[in-house]
C-alpha cells in the first residue's frame, strides 16, 4: 500500500520553514511557531497541515500583511533542507500559498507579487482563485500581463488558475457560465513555446467544453485555422474528454462527425470469467464495407461494476484507422483488473462496447468472479 502523502509533510516542514524565516528575521520566534504548529498536528492530513502552518504564521509574523509577507518571500530562497527528489519537495512552499489566499485578499498589489513569486516555487494556482472571485477585473488585468512573462511557470499560473473546474479547488461559477475572460487569456496562449504551459491551456479549453459543447468545438475549430502542429496538439488534447463523450461538434472538428460505414467481426473476450486481479483480453475486427477510404476512431467502452450493482462506463482510448476500401483491421487490447487507487472493482456483469466515431456498439461482455 502506498505510503499517505502527509508522511512527506511531517514535522521536519515547520522546522524548515521557522529556520528560513530566521535567518532573514532574527527576531522570529522559531521555538513557539514550531510548537504551536505541531500541536494536533499529526492527526491532520495535507492540505490542513499546510493550512495549519500558514495560521501559525500569521501569529508568529507581524500584525502587518505587507511586513510579514516581505519577511516570507524574503526567506524563499533560503536553504530548508528538504530532498529535491522527494514528490512533495515543492510542497514546502504551498503553507506561503495559502497564506497569500487566506489574509491577503484586502492588500491586492502586495498579494500579486506574492503570488508571482511562489508560482515559481510552488505553484499559485489555487491560491490566485479567490482573488479571481473577489478582485475578478484586477486579477484578470494581472493575468493578461503576466501571459508574456519570461516565467513559463508564471504564464502557466494565467491558464491553470482560471480553470473554471480545476481539479481539488472549488469551481469558477462565472467562468462556468460564461467563460469569454478565460478565452481570452487562452488565445494569448495558445502558441506559447513551452509545452507545460500548452498543457495547462489544453486542459483549462477541455474544461470549458464540459459546460459548453459547442463553444469547445467552434474555438478548436478556428484554433485550426493555419495551425502548428503543436497548436493541433492542443486542440486534440482540449477535445479528449469530449470525443469519449460522443459530441458530434468535437468528433466532427476532427474529421470523425460521420458514423462509420464499417462491420464489426469476430469479437473475443477472454477469459469470459476473469478473476479479480486478472486480466482479459479484448479482440475484434473492423471491415470498410465502403467503396471508398474511410477514417475510423476506435475507442472502447468498459461498463464497470459499483460497489450499489449499478455500472458507470469508462472510455478507453484505442486507434485511429484509415481503412482502404474492403480493407480489415485486426484490433486488440488487453485491460488489467488489479485494484488501483483511482478505480476498486465489484462482481458482477462488466459489458464491453466498441466505439466507431462516437457511436458504441455491443461487443460482448464478462463475468468478473472473486479470486
Amino acid at each position: 500500500m502506498a505510503e499517505p502523502l502527509k508522511n512527506q509533510f511531517g514535522a521536519d516542514v515547520p522546522r524548515a520553514i521557522a529556520s528560513m524565516i530566521s535567518a532573514v528575521h532574527p527576531s522570529f520566534n522559531s521555538k513557539a511557531f514550531v510548537r504551536d504548529t505541531l500541536t494536533g498536528y499529526d492527526e491532520l492530513e495535507l492540505m490542513p497541515r499546510g493550512k495549519k502552518i500558514a495560521q501559525t504564521l500569521r501569529v508568529h509574523l507581524p500584525d502587518d500583511y505587507a511586513q510579514a509577507t516581505a519577511i516570507l518571500m524574503d526567506s524563499l530562497d533560503q536553504p530548508h533542507g528538504r530532498d529535491p527528489g522527494q514528490s512533495l519537495a515543492s510542497f514546502i512552499f504551498m503553507p506561503h500559498t495559502m497564506f497569500v489566499a487566506e489574509y491577503g485578499l484586502g492588500h491586492f498589489d502586495v498579494s500579486m507579487r506574492a503570488q508571482h513569486a511562489l508560482t515559481q516555487r510552488f505553484t499559485a494556482e489555487f491560491s490566485i482563485r479567490p482573488f479571481i472571485e473577489k478582485h475578478t477585473e484586477a486579477t484578470l488585468r494581472q493575468l493578461r500581463a503576466w501571459t508574456t512573462d519570461p516565467s513559463a511557470h508564471v504564464r502557466r499560473l494565467v491558464s491553470e488558475g482560471t480553470r473554471p473546474r480545476l481539479p481539488w479547488a472549488p469551481r469558477l461559477r462565472n467562468f462556468q457560465k460564461d467563460p469569454t475572460p478565460v478565452l481570452a487569456l487562452l488565445e494569448l496562449l495558445k502558441d506559447d513555446p513551452e509545452l507545460y504551459v500548452r498543457r495547462s491551456v489544453a486542459n483549462n479549453l477541455n474544461d470549458i467544453g464540459k459546460d459548453h459543447p459547442d463553444l469547445l468545438a467552434k474555438t478548436a475549430k478556428a484554433w485550426l485555422k493555419g495551425a502548428s502542429d503543436e497548436r493541433r496538439w492542443i486542440v486534440g488534447h482540449a477535445l479528449r474528454s469530449a470525443v469519449k463523450r460522443g459530441e458530434s461538434g468535437a468528433l466532427g472538428v476532427l474529421g470523425y462527425g460521420k458514423a462509420a460505414q464499417v462491420s464489426v467481426g469476430k469479437p473475443q473476450i477472454k477469459p469470459k470469467r476473469p478473476a479479480m486481479g486478472a486480466a482479459v483480453e479484448i479482440a475484434f475486427e473492423i471491415t470498410n464495407t465502403q467503396a471508398k477510404p474511410q477514417s475510423v476512431l476506435v475507442d472502447f467502452c468498459v461498463h464497470y461494476v459499483k460497489a450499489n450493482g449499478q455500472t458507470s462506463a469508462k472510455v478507453f482510448k484505442l486507434k485511429t484507422l484509415q481503412l482502404a476500401p474492403g480493407e480489415t483491421a485486426q484490433l486488440a487490447k488487453k485491460l488489467s483488473l488489479v485494484e488501483m487507487t483511482t478505480r476498486k472493482h465489484y462482481t458482477g456483469t462488466h459489458r464491453v462496447d466498441v466505439i466507431l466515431n462516437g457511436q458504441p456498439q455491443l461487443l460482448g461482455a464478462f463475468e468478473l468472479v472473486e479470486d
